[in-house]
């Protein structure tokens, strides 16, 4: 695919994050992504806007220096705007990259991820700022939140943004891998807010808006006594469906 095409797609799906009515993300908030090849990647400059973000509001950045950074257990604020800076492939750039670009870094050594997005959406973070977040956001409320965000995420507690919030994800991500035998689909950030991952555009939206929608009905239940999420059975049994895989496939 030319670059071209994927900033076009990119731009795209973060106008959609952004727009205000889905209440995703608002001012500068958030940062979205795609993969270029195996070594390089479009990140949102630091301090743009998803509402209003143009093609000329990426940055091309190499992963390789990002990596790097990350076995290091004493890296100074310093430290990571160097890397960062040094990530950038057009060294006259003067604009930053957003500071989760590390992040970023982490998952695309994932192959099947292709496009990021990272939102605050209103009612996730209501989970994610509660006493019940991981337990809360674990659950499974309805058929479509399990053929959409898969039956389990990755919840991280609240670490730093920046360099711990990659270390502690890389961290999460592998335990979750080798624990489950299968990528997430959806990173939730205690106290901070979601990440979508997936091959397309219209995968990363879908997984976005269906948090968000399966987090106002939890909200909404609390006015009936709380959640009443799927057993666990009926989870596995909706996540392996032939029917339900198709459909998945078709969204």
């Amino acid at each position: 695919m030319e670059n071209r095409e994927l900033l076009s797609q990119l731009v795209t799906m973060s106008r959609f994050l952004g727009e205000p009515s889905r209440r995703f993300a608002i001012l500068g908030e958030g940062n979205t992504s795609c993969r270029i090849d195996d070594e390089h990647f479009y990140i949102k400059a630091s301090g743009t806007t998803l509402e209003t973000i143009q093609e000329t509001d990426f940055i091309s950045v190499r992963i390789a220096p990002l990596l790097e950074i990350l076995d290091s257990s004493s890296s100074t604020d310093a430290d990571v705007q160097e890397v960062l800076k040094k990530s950038k492939c057009n060294p006259e750039e003067t604009r930053m990259p957003s500071v989760e670009t590390m992040l970023h870094a982490v998952l695309y050594q994932y192959p099947e991820y292709r496009f990021i997005g990272h939102t605050h959406p209103i009612a996730v973070n209501s989970i994610l700022c509660s006493n019940k977040a991981e337990e809360y956001i674990q659950g499974r409320t309805c058929p479509d939140h399990v053929v959409v965000l898969g039956r389990k995420s990755v919840f991280v507690q609240y670490v730093d943004p920046g360099l711990e919030l990659a270390q502690e994800v890389r961290r999460k991500m592998k335990e979750f891998v080798e624990k489950e035998g299968f990528l997430p689909r959806a990173i939730f950030l205690e106290n901070h807010g979601l990440i979508a991952m997936g091959p397309t555009p219209s995968k990363v939206q879908a997984i976005t808006q269906m948090a968000e929608k399966c987090a106002e009905i939890v909200l909404g239940s609390a006015l009936c006594g709380g959640p009443k999420f799927l057993s666990n059975s009926a989870v596995l049994r909706i996540d392996t469906r032939p029917d339900e895989h198709y459909r998945q496939k078709m969204l």
